[in-house]
């Protein structure tokens, strides 16, 4: 149960994956994040996957921003690997997008509102490159097989399934942890996307909240459950990014985290293999 991210490696028995970067790519600031990130990678027993989106399709408002677009993203992200070497990642929102991104990108990331999107999962799947596919908040984990079968069906062979909250009330999502157990059962390593967890969708009347304060307790207990890897917002300044600030972890805080994070999957016989009941 493991998959490959280009020279990466993620599932039973590797190293932790951490995807990681900022909420909307920010050229004055990719750079700075990507250096922490290969620094970390040097001492820390962590994988890492430089994560960027171009274009946020799904906003509260339409005054929102969105981003610098499928071209000018993909530029970016192929500087941030040719200054790092780092394998990226961005997530795509129409099945035009991903002939482009696959061609930049070692892991195609699939929102969670379009989780269920045959054309799309299809169209990511043909790209020859890992699949990330974000559980969406109005699914059960067990409706995520679907999922698997359409990449497979369409030729995906490194599949990644992501757990991160579920809709509960007004402006506020809650995990359960049994999702990553139940994914993970379907033969892939699974993800914890912990900074989207704590979101407040639309809890700003225009705009979505977050509490970071929580990022922390939650991964915490993702990691005793189980995970293969990790996905993290940061950001060295998370009130100077265009969206999701309010639940980004700060740059200066990842290592400690990461620190945490790695002693609790260490101490859990079961944290990287397939749980059974």
């Amino acid at each position: 149960m493991t998959m490959n991210i280009g020279n990466c490696r993620c599932g039973q028995g590797e190293n932790l994956l951490l995807i990681a970067g900022p909420c909307v790519l920010q050229a004055e600031y990719n750079g700075i994040i990507a250096d922490t990130l290969i620094s970390l990678r040097e001492r820390l027993p962590i994988n890492v996957v430089f994560k960027g989106s171009f274009d946020k399709a799904n906003r509260s408002s339409m005054d929102s921003g969105r981003g610098a677009g499928l071209e000018e993203g993909l530029k970016m992200l192929e500087a941030v690997k040719a200054r790092t070497g780092l394998p990226a990642t961005t997530d795509i929102h129409e099945s035009y997008q991903a002939s482009a991104a696959g061609a930049v990108c070692e892991l195609i990331q699939i929102p969670a509102f379009l989780a269920r999107q045959t054309d799309l999962l299809t169209a990511a799947a043909k790209t020859g490159r890992a699949v990330n596919v974000k559980k969406g908040q109005f699914m059960s984990p067990y409706d995520m097989k679907n999922a698997v079968q359409k990449l497979t069906n369409a030729g995906c062979t490194d599949i990644l399934l992501c757990e991160r909250g579920t809709f509960f009330g007004y402006h506020r999502l809650v995990n359960d942890m049994q999702s990553l157990v139940i994914m993970r059962d379907f033969g892939v390593p699974v993800c914890f996307d912990a900074t989207h967890s704590v979101q407040e969708p639309g809890g700003l009347g225009t705009a979505t909240g977050g509490n970071r304060r929580m990022v922390e307790p939650l991964a915490r207990a993702a990691a005793a459950v189980g995970i293969d890897a990790l996905f993290i917002e940061t950001h060295p300044e998370p009130e100077k990014s265009p969206s999701d600030g309010l639940n980004m972890l700060p740059l200066a805080q990842l290592e400690r985290f990461l620190e945490t994070i790695l002693r609790i999957r260490d101490a859990v016989p079961h944290s990287s293999a397939q749980v059974h009941s």
